[in-house]
């Protein structure tokens, strides 16, 4: 999970801990990634705001490099060929969703949901083995996670393969007005 960021277009505040549905968005994240697997790993420049949580934190590898620097940070740290990544401003991604990322993703660099908003690559599965070509990105300060798809083999995910599951799985908050319309 992805939790590193300033959240300034939403006042700076904590979206990790938003509540939906009476419960903080990174518990309902957490719950998801623990039924598919035990190694969860939170990418987060404050490891004290998660610790009660109980997943592995560490903090950026490449600070203020924003989500590609997290995005590396996560492929860096793992221990497995592949890694299913996160925003932590999903509230609705599910454990049958991350499972699906992990399973198209084995044999690409990187399978990443596309809908007619464009690329979601912070809800998506890497190789670790791509960890170098991020790098590459952030040492020219090239900071954006969608251009770097260009540099991966991305298997894209289209709207006919997301049908299955809730439309909101990809909604993410960030804004005020955002989280308003995530509210039941």
């Amino acid at each position: 999970m992805l939790a590193g960021g300033r959240a300034r277009r939403f006042g700076g505040r904590d979206k990790a801990s938003l509540l939906i549905e009476g419960r903080p968005i990174i518990e309902r994240q957490l719950e998801a990634f623990r039924a598919l697997t035990p190694h969860v790993l939170i990418v987060a420049n404050d490891a004290a705001r998660y610790e009660a949580f109980g997943a592995s934190i560490v903090p950026d590898a490449v600070p203020g490099a924003g989500p590609l620097g997290g995005l590396y940070t996560a492929l860096l740290r793992v221990s497995t060929p592949h890694v299913v990544v996160v925003a932590c401003d999903m509230p609705h991604v599910d454990a049958p969703f991350l499972g699906f990322l992990a399973r198209v993703g084995r044999d690409v660099e990187a399978a990443v949901p596309r809908t007619s908003d464009g690329w979601h690559p912070l809800c998506a599965s890497y190789a670790s083995a791509c960890a170098a070509r991020l790098r590459a990105r952030l040492d020219a300060g090239q900071f954006k996670v969608a251009d770097a798809l260009t540099d991966l083999d991305v298997r894209e995910i289209g709207p006919g393969e997301l049908a299955p599951f809730d439309r909101r799985v990809l909604a993410n908050i960030n804004t005020e007005d955002d989280y308003r319309r995530l509210l039941p």
